[in-house]
């Protein structure tokens, strides 16, 4: 059982800033690719619409519907979304999922800054929370290329 001071640890003042700092959260007009995802377990709920560009990231909008975890890993994720393709995707959320879930390390830059999310490697309920921005992010990816 985690007392209070690991809550209090686990919702630092940078984690807190993180997440009432979201890049990205107006919707943009006429996305290639859209998806929502939610999580079974809390509920939370993230909501992306994106456009592509040679097969990069060029515009993006995401509706963050999360725990202040799910919105730091949200907020990171917005900082970086610009410029990159899936794979760089899918590797952030990888090294992110494996940081949480098997003491994997930080993820490579420049989502490095998901390291301020380790800390809630023991709280196995959030896990889906603060992987949600991403898994939404790979599926709007996958819409567009599915047409």
């Amino acid at each position: 059982m985690t007392d209070s001071n690991d809550i209090l640890k686990l919702y630092s003042k940078r984690i807190l800033s993180l997440a009432a700092d979201i890049p990205f959260t107006t919707p943009i007009a006429n996305p290639q690719g859209t998806a929502k995802k939610r999580s079974p377990l809390c509920g939370s709920t993230v909501t992306v619409g994106l456009s592509m560009t040679n097969g990069q990231i060029s515009e993006f909008g995401q509706d963050v519907k999360a725990c202040a975890l799910g919105q730091a890993s949200a907020s990171v994720l917005g900082r970086h979304i610009l410029g990159r393709c899936q794979t760089d995707i899918e590797r952030a959320r990888s090294q992110l999922e494996a940081m949480l879930k098997s003491e994997g390390p930080i993820p490579d830059p420049p989502f490095e800054g998901l390291e301020v999310l380790r800390p809630a490697k023991d709280f196995k309920n959030r896990h889906a929370s603060i992987l949600l921005a991403y898994d939404a992010t790979l599926d709007a990816i996958n819409s567009l290329n599915s047409d």
